[in-house]
């Protein structure tokens, strides 16, 4: 009698163990970082955002960033009133988003503790413009966490974002954009 009421309870908890890990597919966070800069002749720029909001979908490799632009600190606040007034008009376009796909999802075990090289593919979208970004990375699994991390470039000009003659040789027209975050197991 004991062994048929064990059956059931067991069975219950493998399928509530196996429901949390279909659970545990999708990752999240709040706290992703964005580090841009760009070198000219006469400065070097740079700035950082520390609130980047990104999903992933494991069993898919869905992956989707965005970034709010006023979120970015420059070290002048003059540079950092510049970037939001004139250059990405943040106030007209307040975000920026990539969503994207890692290609070669099917080569992690995201059961597995490791470091994993990717390719992520997608369209990133600044200024209102949307362009297809296609880049390598790094995905590291381990103590129930995700950390993903990535470094591209893009041009100014592609996302029609002008530079004014007077600050051209201030201002490169390609940007370095590194991405490093870390994400949860997103529960429902």
């Amino acid at each position: 009698m004991a062994h048929q009421t064990i059956r059931p309870v067991l069975m219950a908890a493998l399928l509530s163990a196996s429901c949390l890990t279909a659970t545990a597919q999708r990752y999240f966070t709040k706290s992703g970082h964005i580090d841009f800069s760009s070198k000219a002749a006469l400065e070097n720029i740079r700035a950082v955002n520390k609130s980047v909001t990104c999903v992933l979908d494991t069993k898919t490799g869905a992956v989707q960033f965005s970034v709010l632009m006023k979120g970015f600190s420059f070290e002048k606040a003059l540079m950092q009133e510049h970037f939001n007034e004139n250059y990405v008009e943040s106030d007209k376009f307040p975000k920026a988003e990539f969503r994207g796909t890692i290609t070669n999802n099917g080569e992690i075990d995201y059961s597995k503790p490791g470091s994993y090289t990717v390719n992520v593919k997608g369209l990133l979208t600044i200024h209102g413009v949307t362009k297809p970004v296609e880049t390598s990375g790094t995905i590291q699994v381990g103590d129930g966490a995700i950390q993903a991390s990535a470094s591209f470039q893009v041009l100014v000009s592609d996302y029609r974002i002008s530079i004014p003659a007077v600050v051209r040789d201030n201002v490169s027209n390609t940007i370095r954009i590194q991405v490093s975050t870390r994400l949860e197991p997103l529960s429902k």
